[in-house]
């Protein structure tokens, strides 16, 4: 514990000034998000647009090519939550079938083994097959989180922790314990939209 408290003050010690509003941006986004407010949406716009940079240059291919497509993400999910669904009145929170679940997890694995295999054998990529790995699931889980899919909070705690690794193997301290902050936000806000889409149900009963 003495060395993860050292290597955070350290990491804070060294985080730039991007990187340190990147992670407020991230967490206000996550907060607006666990309460479905669609500003959560320019937030993971603005700190996304700034780890695809930060990213590219400590190596990390695939996880600067997915905060690109988390920047797409924000612009589709804000219009899916104010625009979305029936009416044109935003969507609610739903569940998918164990179906479509099997087929995410089917999906990101193949993908991953692809890219993870392209990237270890093609260019100086750092743990490309769990880079490749975590960035797969997290583009359906995004997908997930702009149609208001429940379960992919549960995605997210996965992801989180995987994330949690990889970023402070590369040096990123306080993204990481930004990570773990991550996971316990995605718990909180699975219970959350667990309790939105029970009263949805409810209503329409």
């Amino acid at each position: 514990m003495a060395a993860l408290g050292e290597a955070l003050l350290a990491g804070a010690a060294a985080l730039s000034p991007w990187e340190g509003v990147a992670v407020l941006l991230a967490i206000a986004y996550l907060l607006l998000a666990m309460r479905e407010n669609p500003w959560c949406w320019y937030c993971a716009f603005a700190s996304t647009a700034i780890y695809t940079a930060l990213l590219w240059n400590v190596s990390l291919v695939m996880q600067s090519l997915l905060n690109g497509y988390y920047m797409a993400m924000a612009v589709y999910g804000w219009w899916q939550w104010r625009r979305g669904g029936e009416g044109h009145r935003g969507i609610a929170v739903g569940r998918w079938p164990w179906r479509h679940h099997a087929a995410v997890i089917a999906a990101s694995l193949l993908l991953s083994a692809f890219s993870g295999f392209v990237l270890d054998t093609g260019t100086e990529a750092a743990w490309p097959y769990v880079d490749s790995l975590i960035t797969w699931a997290s583009v359906l889980a995004t997908w997930m989180v702009a149609k208001k899919v429940l379960e992919n909070w549960l995605y997210w705690i996965a992801i989180d922790l995987a994330s949690l690794f990889l970023y402070f193997e590369r040096g990123l301290v306080l993204s990481s314990a930004l990570f773990a902050l991550y996971t316990v936000m995605a718990v909180v806000g699975y219970f959350n939209w667990r309790a939105s889409e029970r009263q949805g149900r409810l209503a329409l009963a």
